[in-house]
Order: structure tokens, then C-alpha cells, then sequence
């Protein structure tokens, strides 16, 4: 099932577990709010509203309240040396989106539970840690050395003689 939904002057595509970045929107991180402007339906049978869906609403939880990325518009003259730079950032909401809802229904799944972060180690913990062999270093063969100086002496000799570059021909008339 999917929801065509209009925020923001915007309209998005949405299934359920999607992430949303749209304008800033009420509400608190962790929350489920509600997004009722629900422009289609789909599924087995789509419903298409006009322009609205009625009882349709798109339940949503907020992740997070953060600024976009900055837009920056540049002003110059030419061969006057003058520049005017001016940028502004949008305030986003980022969005999960839970379930979509029809017939008026309210939200029945809650907020994802948020990880618990794994406190550090004490230092003693770090001593029982198997810790890595040292490497060995490599022996050293001489004899592999002398043969590898031998060969390029026997593949010298085994080289055929150079080819003399052709002779220009030349047309006069």
C-alpha cells in the first residue's frame, strides 16, 4: 500500500518505513504526527481524492529537526570588482513513515525505541584480551640471490640482434 501525501507545497510517494526530508513541521522529536492533506491511495483498489482523500491520514515519526543544505545566490558586475552573496538554509524535519491510515482510523504503532549505547570498558578487561603474535622475521637465502644475478647474463646473450631501419624511399618526378 502506498499514500501520494502534500506537505509543505510538495508531493511525495510514501510507504510505510520510508525516510522523509521535508519542510519543518510541529512536534517533538520521538513523536508520531499525523499528515492529513492524503492525495491518493494505492494498493489493490487506488483511491484518488478530489483533492483530498476523506479519512485518509498518514501516520509519521519525527527522527530529527536540522537545517538543509545552504543555497547561495551570487550577484556580480562585470569589471566593477562588486559581489553580492547572499544564502539562506531550510529548517527540515526528517520524517519515518509508520503506517498509512484510512477511514479515520488512529495510529496504532508507536515510536521505535531508541538504542541503548554500549557503555566503555573498564581497563582491566583490556589486559584479558588475546593480544596479537609478534611476527617472525623472514630468513634470509643467499642462494636465491646468486641465481636471480646469473639470469640476466644467459637472457643478454640469447637476445637476437637488432633490426636495421628501413631505408626511405623517394618519388621525384
Amino acid at each position: 500500500m502506498f499514500a501520494v501525501i502534500k506537505t509543505g507545497g510538495r508531493q511525495y510517494r510514501v510507504v510505510p518505513d520510508d525516510v522523509l526530508e521535508i519542510g519543518k513541521i510541529a512536534g517533538d522529536v520521538g513523536t508520531i504526527v499525523q499528515l492529513g492533506e492524503v492525495l491518493v491511495v494505492g494498493g489493490d483498489a487506488p483511491v484518488l481524492g478530489t483533492p483530498t482523500v476523506a479519512g485518509a491520514s498518514v501516520a509519521a515519526e519525527v527522527l530529527d529537526h536540522k537545517r538543509g543544505p545552504k543555497v547561495i545566490a551570487f550577484k556580480k558586475r562585470r569589471r566593477k570588482n562588486s559581489r553580492r552573496k547572499r544564502g539562506y538554509r531550510d529548517e527540515i524535519t526528517v520524517l519515518r513513515i509508520t503506517e498509512i491510515l484510512t477511514d479515520g482510523k488512529a495510529p496504532s504503532i508507536g515510536p521505535r525505541p531508541k538504542r541503548e549505547k554500549v557503555a566503555a570498558k573498564p581497563a582491566d578487561d583490556a589486559d584479558e584480551a588475546p593480544k596479537a603474535p609478534a611476527k617472525k622475521a623472514a630468513a634470509k637465502k643467499p642462494a636465491a640471490r646468486k641465481a636471480a644475478a646469473k639470469a640476466p647474463a644467459k637472457t643478454a646473450a640469447k637476445k637476437a640482434p637488432a633490426k636495421k631501419a628501413a631505408a626511405k624511399k623517394s618519388d621525384k618526378k
